[in-house]
């Protein structure tokens, strides 16, 4: 049985390098499938819009381009990266959600690359469920769409609607779906062949937490500078309301909606983005640097730093210590 794989192509908005990585993946899997005696499993596409929009050709051997409105029982459609043209989505990129929406209904399976998720999260098919995208365009999209549950797993997968987040880890979606389409030994061969690392789960070391001062809300930002200029302390919520002469509960509420963290997480976060400097730039034991960021128990730091990062400090350290 054939899968039929469309990658979607808005026009002026996609990252043509997300759709020609994962297409060559999957082609690869299927030439490696059929190499040991098996039938083809896949057809893939390019859907456009305009046929004017074309691909550059040098790079899509095996891909038939075709008006998205001819293609019919797609089996998955990939949404690639998009450029950051986000806002256009909700005018222009229209047609897009509503071709989208109609062949899920159909019973086509969706698959978002890095910030493809804007255009996913565009549809409402994603609305209360965990959505992945690139962590740098993760509060925007947070922003544009309030009911999605934007995450920094590296993949999502739920009801047959998939997410991954930023930089390659489309590689690690290229995984899944070999692994879907195929089997396990060919995903395993395809990461060797690759050099991709199967086992990644989370994006969240290669987070740069920039302080989320976008939000234009005057007290938020005296709380995030009181934050940064107490961040070896011990730091009370209800102490920092009294401070910003507010209620705790009206300034939990205005703390979540500016940043969208709670306070604990907010100050968590910010804590952790000072250790991963401290782990990358010095020598500095990991005692050291606890104490730095507001901790005294090192196995409470450990445990929060995992959970923060996604790697325990020292592992962290060995990956992205700078040599000078």
């Amino acid at each position: 049985m054939q899968h039929q794989i469309v990658f979607l192509v808005p026009e002026g908005l996609v990252n043509w390098g997300s759709i020609i990585a994962v297409s060559e993946i999957l082609q690869w899997a299927d030439d490696h499938w059929q190499g040991r005696g098996r039938k083809k499993r896949l057809k893939m596409f390019l859907a456009v819009l305009n046929q004017e929009a074309t691909a550059p050709k040098m790079h899509f051997p095996v891909l038939s381009q075709m008006n998205m409105y001819e293609i019919t029982s797609p089996d998955m459609i990939i949404i690639p990266s998009l450029s950051q043209q986000y806002k256009s989505i909700l005018g222009s990129g229209r047609a897009y959600v509503d071709w989208i929406n109609r062949q899920h209904l159909n019973g086509a399976e969706i698959a978002s690359i890095c910030t493809g998720a804007f255009l996913l999260a565009a549809t409402g098919l994603v609305d209360k469920m965990p959505c992945a995208t690139h962590w740098d365009a993760a509060d925007e999209l947070r922003d544009m769409f309030p009911k999605v549950q934007v995450c920094l797993e590296v993949l999502t997968a739920n009801k047959g609607i998939y997410t991954n987040g930023g930089g390659y880890s489309f590689l690690n979606l290229a995984l899944f779906l070999v692994e879907k389409y195929f089997d396990r030994p060919t995903a395993i061969h395809c990461g060797k062949m690759f050099q991709i690392d199967i086992g990644r789960s989370t994006q969240s070391p290669f987070a740069i937490f920039a302080g989320q001062k976008t939000h234009g809300d005057p007290v938020v930002i005296k709380a995030q500078e009181y934050i940064e200029e107490h961040i070896s302390e011990r730091i009370s919520p209800e102490a920092l309301a009294t401070e910003l002469a507010a209620s705790r509960r009206n300034f939990d509420r205005r703390f979540i909606k500016a940043t969208g963290n709670t306070l604990m997480g907010y100050i968590q976060r910010a804590r952790m983005e000072i250790a991963k400097k401290a782990l990358e730039e010095t020598d500095c034991h990991v005692s050291d640097i606890m104490l730095t960021c507001g901790y005294n128990d090192e196995k409470a730091f450990r445990e929060a730093f995992r959970k923060v990062v996604g790697l325990l400090p020292l592992d962290y350290k060995a990956r992205y210590r700078r040599f000078s």
